[in-house]
């Protein structure tokens, strides 16, 4: 079976949406390739970097990507999923193809202040707000596999 591919999408593709597509590669990988991008792409951030490190995921060498650059390259994605406030998500252009749009809003850890230990406490409960978020979607829409 092939996989389905799934586009996250937030602004500067630093830290939600690379969470994103880190979790839903580990957890539903068999069924699904996340890819993320930012409307507006900055530069990865390296308290969520720390964080995903915590629980096993090295997101390190990642890059930040433009999410015109992937509708320039003419791929076809199942689901995009913006994972920005609702404003922004606006913001996000229409894909080509038979694509259902999703909405799953998250806090931006880049408007996090005070110590670092206060930004990376935040960022790790909207690390893990995600990743709930991913498998309860992946309980959903994932085949089970035969045992």
């Amino acid at each position: 079976m092939k996989k389905k591919k799934i586009l996250f999408v937030c602004i500067h593709n630093s830290a939600r949406s690379q969470m994103a597509e880190a979790f839903l590669n580990q957890i539903c990988g068999e069924e699904f390739e996340a890819q993320s991008a930012g409307i507006e792409p900055g530069k990865l951030n390296p308290i969520v970097v720390e964080a995903m490190q915590e629980v096993g995921l090295d997101i390190s060498g990642n890059q930040t990507k433009a999410v015109f650059d992937f509708i320039k390259s003419g791929q076809l994605f199942s689901h995009v999923i913006t994972v920005c406030d609702e404003a922004s998500a606006e913001r996000c252009p229409i894909f080509p193809g038979v694509t259902k749009r999703l909405h799953w809003g998250f806090t931006d850890p880049s408007s996090f202040t005070g110590t670092h230990e206060e930004k990376l406490a935040k960022t790790r409960t909207v690390r893990d707000t995600i990743k709930q978020q991913i498998e309860k979607w992946c309980a959903e829409v994932c085949c089970p596999t035969a045992a």
